[in-house]
Order: C-alpha cells, then sequence, then structure tokens
C-alpha cells in the first residue's frame, strides 16, 4: 500500500511533522519572550534572549514530539528466521579497568543462559581487556581460568589483553575483528556491565537472518540492580519513559537507527567493510580518536547501504547505571567532549542526511544548557542595558502611558516550557495505566506516585545537571581533554564532605546568581528560586541522593520479577563469593 501510511513514507511524515511542530514551539516563544522583553524598551538584550529561548525551546519541544511519536505510533512488525541458527556469533565484552569477579561472573550467567537455549554452541564469548593496571590484568588473567572451570568454556570463552590501547574500546573491537572477524558472522557487543538474556540474544540473531540488508540492530537496554535513591529513580525513569522515547526514535529514524555502543548486534562484514575509524587532526579534545564512536558508527553503516535500527520490543537486555549524581556527571564529560567532536564530521562526505541531523541532535544536548545559563545570565543583567521607561511618549499629550503589563505573556511562557518538560511523562503515565503496563511498576496509583516523584526530583536536581554540563561544555571549548577515565562500580554512597568537595562551586555560582539579581533585577529573585536553591543546597541533595534506597516507590519489573539471566548471575557471585581472595592472592 503507497501513500503517506506507507512503512517507508511515515518515517519522513513523523520526521517533517516532529520538526515542524519543534520549529512551531520555538518560534512562538521567541514572539511571546520578544513581546514580553521589549515591553520595557527595546534594547539589544532583547533579541539575544529571545534568540536563546528560540535554541532551548526547540530542543525541549523536540523531545517532547519524539516522546509523542512514541505514543501514537507503532513501528512495522519486524521479519525473524525462526529456523535452526546456524551463524557463528561473537559476543565481544571489551573491558577498561573494571573489577573481573563481578564482569566474569555476568560471562558465566550469559553463557549457562545461552546453552539454555541449545544454540549454546552457536556463540562465543571474547573478553578485550584494554586494562592498564598491571594488577587488575593479573587478577583477570587468574579469574578467566575461573570462569572457563565454572562453564567448562574452552574454545568458546576467549581472553586477550591489548599491549597499546590505541582507539579505545572502538580500537579494542576494531583488532578483534581484523584478527578473529572472519569466523563469525554476527558480533554481539557488550559492556563489562551489561547483562542478556540467552533468548534475546538467539531472537536477535534471528532478526539479523531474516533481514540481509541489516547491519547493526540496537536493543533498549533497561537499568538493573540499583541500590541508591538517585539510582533507583534513574531506573525507574528508563524503564518506565525510555521504550516510549525509543519508539518515537525507531520511527523518525527508520534505517538511519541508532548505535549506542553496547547491548546490539552487528553483521560483521557490514561493520568491517563501513566501520574504520579515522583519526582526527590535531590535539584532543577536537581532535585524535573519537570518542562518542558509537554515533558515527552508525552513520558510517548508513552510508554504506546498511539499515540500523533500533526494536524497543526486544527484552532481556539489561546494564548498570551510576549510583550518584557525581559518578554520573564524569561518565557525561566523556559524552559530552564525543558529541562537540561530532561538530567536524558533520559535513563529512556521503553521509545521510539524517545521519547529519543526529550529530547535530548530540551537539544541542550539551549545548542548551549553556543556552539557559546564558538566558539567565542576560536576563539579571538586561536592567543595565534597558532604556529609561518614556510616560509621555506622544508629543503635547498631558496625561502619562502607563506601559500594558506583560505578566501573563512571562506566565504563558513558563506554563508552556513546563509543559513541554513535564506533560510527555504525564502521558506516558496515562498510556501504561491503559495500556496496563503500569502493573510492572507497582500498579496505576504506585507508578503514579513514583512519577510524581520523579518529576520533583528531576526538577530539583535539573539545575545541578546544567552546571556541570555546561563546566563540560567550557573545558571543551578551552581545549581539556577528559579522557576515557575507568567507571565506578559498586557502591556510590557519598558523604557530604565529598558532595561539597565535588560541587562547591555550584553552590557558590548559586549564591552568585541570587546575589546579583538582588542588586540588579530584584523582580527576577523569585523566578530564579527553583533553579538557584537546588544549586546552594547542591552537597546536600547530591549526598542524600547517593544514600541507599528504602522507600517502596520505583518500582521497576526486574524489582519485582528479577530475569532468570539475573538470576543465574547471582548464583554465580555466591559460588565464586568464597573464592575471591584465594584467587586475589594467586594475581
Amino acid at each position: 500500500m503507497g501513500g503517506p501510511f506507507a512503512p517507508g513514507n511515515r518515517v519522513y511524515v513523523t520526521r517533517t511533522l516532529a520538526l515542524a511542530a519543534a520549529l512551531l514551539a520555538a518560534a512562538l516563544a521567541f514572539v511571546v519572550f520578544l513581546q514580553f522583553g521589549a515591553s520595557d524598551g527595546f534594547d539589544a538584550f532583547d533579541p539575544l534572549r529571545a534568540g536563546l529561548i528560540f535554541a532551548s525551546t526547540f530542543w525541549l519541544a523536540w523531545g517532547a514530539f519524539t516522546a509523542l511519536a512514541g505514543l501514537t505510533t507503532k513501528p512495522p512488525a519486524v521479519p525473524r528466521d525462526p529456523g535452526p541458527i546456524r551463524a557463528m556469533t561473537a559476543v565481544l565484552v571489551p573491558v577498561y579497568n573494571e573489577d573481573p569477579v563481578a564482569t566474569f561472573a555476568r560471562i558465566a550467567a550469559m553463557d549457562a543462559s545461552l546453552r539454555a537455549t541449545g544454540f549454546g554452541d552457536r556463540f562465543h564469548f571474547a573478553i578485550l581487556s584494554d586494562t592498564r593496571n598491571d594488577e587488575v590484568a593479573a587478577r583477570e588473567r587468574i579469574w578467566f581460568l575461573r570462569l572457563l572451570a565454572d562453564t567448562h568454556g574452552e574454545g568458546r570463552i576467549f581472553y586477550r589483553r591489548r599491549t597499546n590501547n590505541k582507539g579505545r574500546k572502538a580500537g579494542n573491537i576494531e583488532d578483534f575483528i581484523k584478527r578473529a572477524g572472519a569466523a563469525y558472522t554476527y558480533a554481539i557487543i557488550l559492556d563489562a556491565d551489561s547483562l542478556m538474556e540467552g533468548a534475546t540474544m538467539v531472537e536477535m540473531v534471528r532478526r539479523m537472518e531474516a533481514a540481509p540488508e541489516l547491519g547493526l540492530l540496537q536493543t533498549l537496554p533497561k537499568v538493573i540492580r540499583a541500590r541508591s535513591r538517585f539510582g533507583r529513580i534513574m531506573q525507574f525513569a528508563g524503564g518506565f519513559y525510555s521504550p516510549v522515547f525509543a519508539r518515537g526514535l525507531a520511527m523518525m529514524q527508520g534505517r538511519t537507527g541508532p548505535f549506542w555502543g553496547h547491548n546490539a548486534i552487528t553483521r560483521v562484514r557490514a561493520f568491517a567493510e563501513s566501520c574504520g575509524l579515522p583519526e582526527l587532526s590535531g590535539p584532543p579534545p577536537f581532535g585524535g580518536h573519537i570518542l562518542s564512536h558509537d554515533y558515527v558508527e552508525a552513520a558510517l553503516l548508513a552510508r554504506a547501504g546498511w539499515t540500523v535500527r533500533v526494536d524497543d520490543d526486544l527484552q532481556g537486555s539489561y546494564e548498570e547505571a551510576p549510583e550518584n549524581i557525581i559518578d554520573h556527571a564524569k561518565r557525561d564529560r566523556r559524552w559530552c567532549q564525543g558529541n562537540l567532536q561530532h561538530a567536524r564530521l558533520i559535513l563529512a562526505p556521503g553521509l545521510k542526511g539524517w545521519s547529519r541531523f543526529v550529530f547535530l541532535q548530540g551537539i544541542l544536548a550539551y549545548i542548551s544548557p549553556v543556552f539557559w545559563l546564558a538566558f539567565l545570565a542576560a536576563s539579571i543583567a538586561a536592567p543595565l542595558f534597558a532604556p529609561p521607561i518614556d510616560y509621555f511618549p506622544i508629543e503635547y499629550w498631558p496625561f502619562p502611558v502607563i506601559p500594558v503589563s506583560q505578566v501573563s505573556k512571562a506566565l504563558g511562557l513558563a506554563i508552556g516550557i513546563g509543559g513541554l518538560l513535564f506533560l510527555p511523562k504525564l502521558l506516558i503515565l496515562a498510556d501504561a495505566a491503559l495500556r496496563g503496563r503500569a502493573r510492572g511498576f507497582g500498579g496505576g496509583f504506585r507508578a503514579l506516585q513514583s512519577t510524581m516523584a520523579e518529576l520533583v526530583f528531576s526538577s530539583i536536581t535539573a539545575p545541578i545537571f546544567l552546571m556541570f554540563q555546561t563546566r563540560s561544555v567550557l573545558q571543551v571549548l578551552r581545549g581539556a581533554d577528559g579522557g576515557w577515565p575507568a567507571q565506578t562500580r559498586g557502591d556510590g554512597t557519598l558523604s557530604f564532605r565529598d558532595a561539597w568537595a565535588a560541587s562547591h562551586w555550584i553552590v557558590t555560582s548559586g549564591g552568585t546568581v541570587l546575589a546579583f539579581a538582588q542588586w540588579l533585577s530584584p523582580q527576577l529573585v523569585p523566578w530564579l528560586m527553583p533553579v538557584a536553591l537546588p544549586m546552594v543546597l547542591a552537597p546536600v541533595i547530591i549526598a542524600l541522593s547517593s544514600r541507599p534506597s528504602r522507600g517502596g516507590l520505583f518500582l521497576t519489573p526486574t524489582e519485582a520479577s528479577p530475569a532468570p539471566v539475573m538470576g543465574l548471575h547471582d548464583a554465580v557471585l555466591r559460588r565464586w563469593e568464597g573464592e575471591t581472595a584465594p584467587f586475589d592472592a594467586a594475581a
């Protein structure tokens, strides 16, 4: 069937509608603010502030309409090959200064889950170590032998440590494909904290087998095992909201889908032929190896004619996440540098138009907080540049002309921007209640409570994240290379002293904002309190949110009913707990 609702055309219709709606919302915010700002006399700061509002509102509106697309559309059914699996698949687990006990226990659990499907012999695991710490590397070798003994994995589970970690994770995978890729049809790329059901891996292979044009298939990983208040809120938000956003993303990206660097399967030949990454000229942060390689690899696959797709219906794909705001900000710093580095690749020859737009989206994700901060600063300083109010603009008219209050426009703009932030989540809540999906999150009332609490928490922490992201952007722009720090796993509890050490500059910034506002624009102080007060209280918010969560909110399906592979993982860890000391002593 042809027409605008044919599968191929639906992607372009969805893109066009979302883009037009986001631009319209941004233009409306621009006009409304320009009228409000010029009410006390037009000055140079008014178009500047209106322009910042336009850029910021566009980004918020784009996210909101992505969610709306996920709620109102449904991707076409995907083909799958139900026959026996004959292709060989490599499961790649890159590690970098990770705890081998935790990482290898996940591999043992996934291997057991795969063998339970009856297709375990069609999958090999490759542990690709880029570890720079010799002590950790020694533990890796010892625990690898324990992994082999536990799984009888000789000939199916392999380990190698690179002597030179050129290109970091992307270079690690490239090195494997060059050396051993010809032995495999597919490669499932994981992270050290990834966990995936064997049945999910088999299903991914079936979908690849049924679609010869499919170069990469991305799953939507769900966060598991969060313990802190911050971690469990992020875990709930990811499990509750992300499927809808991912569905909207799938509908807009079509064949030019995303790759998030892990929990995805790729066709080895397609990856080998298309995804050789250049080393950019000049020093980091804008030169050197490409940090956010996954977006670039997806773009290169699409350029070569391969389909890249995200299937949000695939279950059984899991990962872990930071347990506190500081660890999240450290990881976000690397992502910020990688996304801003894409500014050098937007005009690369041959890329699809949508791939270029994806690069732009990634840049906007980190530039938008800078726009908001610049808008606040410009608003505080605006009275210094505003012309004096002329109460007698009409010559020879004896009565003063009182300017019409524009407070209603300011309120309307604030409500509109708040709607773009909150309405998508409330619509997702309503959809989950109507479709029964809320049952997995404790039922409709518990899901409502969790959603309201998440909205409050995200509002409180938004100014703190704004400051961390703004600092990251400024660091990159001044040429500071953040490198590739190892991930912090396990208990993320922070003391108040630790939180203060990491965020005292945010406290100073918040106090400075309030002081300048009181001096230059006292009428702005009440409007700035929702932003400045969380900044002043940042150490308290960071420390308290890192503590273990003991409430009944933020329940997720994997907490109520743990996935089978999670149970296998727990069983392996229990077996290995008593052996940790002797194995570490041997290392």
